[in-house]
């Protein structure tokens, strides 16, 4: 594995971070998600706008065509600058390769390019009360009636419902196959009568999670992707595509973080001296700055494998795994070096000094459940990776 960017590669990067300092929009708003999500959305059209939305997707479909390596070049590069997700997110990494993988001809030519400009927001209806980690036991039923489909159930944990115009929704149509055989995966239209979002406020007063309820919804027979009976096959690869995107962003997000608390603690005086003079703190640090450049050597290493057979592989949640771990880590250890004074700080989750440490402890209590919890990242890694025996 050479980790050395090839002249192309050095070239394209320039290219990249040129681009984005010259059309960063600043720190997103901290009014409210409604806000947020307009802001955001004004960031993703001018991503298309450039050629920056869907990289990684083929040219014929609206992307550029880009290798696997350079789409990790522009997901880092944009989070070392700290420039704002795209408003459609979970449609670029998630619902826009599924279809491109799995739909029809139609599907393609209808749902793709409203992603790509942030026009529909996509949402995942995956986990439900009684089925998070264990994704085939969901309850959610869909009844064929006619040239449609009619869906009941409930769905949890579900980000951005609430702006959502299409939701990647997995539900049973068989309830006498096996588990993973009666599923089918759909896409399902938010805005109608049968369908409602209800935001769950975290413990950071934001409302990004939300419960879905389905009262007889409806669903176009051409809204199946996969066909009918597949749709645990087509939910693996969304959940494969949404770890495998998720390491070169959070790797330049720890590393921005890393830089940021070795600030900190040049600041904060403790036992006569610095946080960074303190033999403790020094050694916690250091082993931070480890486990983010081991999270960077598997990435390079998962990235070459989806090279190598062209499908993001189970090497993805190991990334997932160790982010939610650094990342805990890292904000539990800047408010220890704040001490006594760590609950006092006030401020928004933009604020430099103030509040910033606080906002990202509290958010980061999420990242250990959301994408896949740890627990079941490491079964994967076990059963998938390791080769290891299944757990009975």
């Amino acid at each position: 594995m050479d980790l050395t960017l090839s002249p192309s590669e050095q070239q394209f990067r320039d290219e990249v971070r040129a681009w984005i300092e010259a059309n960063h929009p600043g720190p997103e708003p901290e009014a409210g998600l409604d806000e947020v999500m307009a802001f955001r959305r004004q960031w993703q059209l001018k991503l298309h706008a450039a050629g920056w939305a869907g990289i990684s997707w083929p040219e014929e479909y609206g992307g550029r065509g880009a290798t696997l390596i350079e789409q990790a070049i522009f997901v880092g590069e944009a989070a070392r600058q700290e420039a704002p997700s795209p408003a459609n997110v979970l449609g670029l990494a998630m619902g826009g390769p599924v279809v491109i993988a799995h739909g029809t001809d139609a599907q393609k030519q209808r749902y793709l390019e409203p992603i790509l400009t942030g026009d529909e927001i996509w949402c995942q209806g995956f986990s439900e009360p009684e089925s998070g980690s264990d994704l085939a036991s969901l309850k959610t039923r869909a009844v064929k009636d006619g040239d449609e489909w009619v869906v009941s159930g409930q769905k949890v944990w579900t980000t951005f419902a609430q702006y959502a115009k299409w939701c990647m929704l997995v539900a049973r149509t068989d309830p006498e196959a096996p588990k993973h055989k009666g599923l089918t995966y759909f896409l399902m239209d938010m805005e109608q009568e049968g369908v409602e979002a209800k935001p769950l406020v975290q413990i950071t007063g934001e409302g990004e999670f939300n419960e879905v309820f389905m009262d007889e919804a409806r669903i176009p027979d051409s809204n199946v992707v996969g066909g009918v009976g597949n749709g645990w096959g087509v939910a693996i690869t969304t959940l494969m595509n949404e770890r495998a995107g998720l390491a070169f962003g959070a790797i330049a997000q720890i590393q921005n973080s890393l830089s940021g608390l070795a600030r900190l603690a040049k600041e904060v005086r403790v036992n006569g001296g610095t946080a960074a003079e303190d033999t403790y703190f020094r050694q916690r640090i250091a082993q931070l700055h480890i486990e983010a450049e081991t999270m960077r050597l598997n990435a390079y290493r998962g990235l070459t494998k989806t090279m190598q057979s062209g499908i993001p592989g189970p090497e993805g949640s190991l990334g997932k795994w160790q982010w939610a771990d650094i990342n805990q880590g890292l904000t539990e250890l800047a408010l220890e070096i704040e001490g006594a004074y760590a609950p006092l700080a006030r401020g928004g989750k933009n604020a430099i000094d103030n509040g910033a440490w606080q906002y990202g402890f509290l958010r980061s209590r999420a990242n250990s459940i959301e994408g896949g919890t740890t627990d079941i990242l490491k079964n994967i890694i076990a059963e998938r990776v390791l080769g290891l025996p299944r757990l009975r």
